[in-house]
């Protein structure tokens, strides 16, 4: 599949793989960075030094996947549902471009406080 890169804070790490955007490429010409974690429910999202558009936009997300909100120039995390989720599902606050799956235990990332700071890098092989 494609590049591979790890999230870390605190004790926390995950591993992240992503898909083969062009946003995702973006993202992995950027590595690393570092940022400060946000939360909004089981979502956490962080301001990242890539500017992009909506790519393949997506209003509802999959558990384990990592979006990029342009609104924001974030990058998200979500492994659960949102204050806007409805039902089941897990629903950014706007449209967001898929960079990728979480591919590591999604359990640790409720350890994660609002102002944590995170260390984004690429995955070590």
């Amino acid at each position: 599949m494609g590049n591979k890169i790890t999230i870390t804070a605190g004790n926390v790490r995950v591993l992240v793989e992503l898909n083969d955007t062009r946003s995702a490429k973006s993202v992995w010409e950027a590595l690393p960075f570092d940022a400060e974690a946000r939360t909004w429910g089981d979502e956490i999202y962080f301001s990242i030094p890539v500017k992009m558009g909506l790519e393949n936009g997506q209003e509802v997300v999959d558990k384990g996947d990592v979006g990029y909100w342009p609104p924001g120039s974030a990058m998200c995390l979500f492994f659960g549902p949102t204050p806007v989720s409805r039902g089941g599902e897990i629903r950014p606050a706007s449209a967001v471009t898929v960079l990728g799956k979480i591919v590591s235990d999604l359990g640790q990332l409720r350890q994660v406080r609002d102002g944590m700071h995170l260390k984004v890098t690429r995955a070590e092989e």
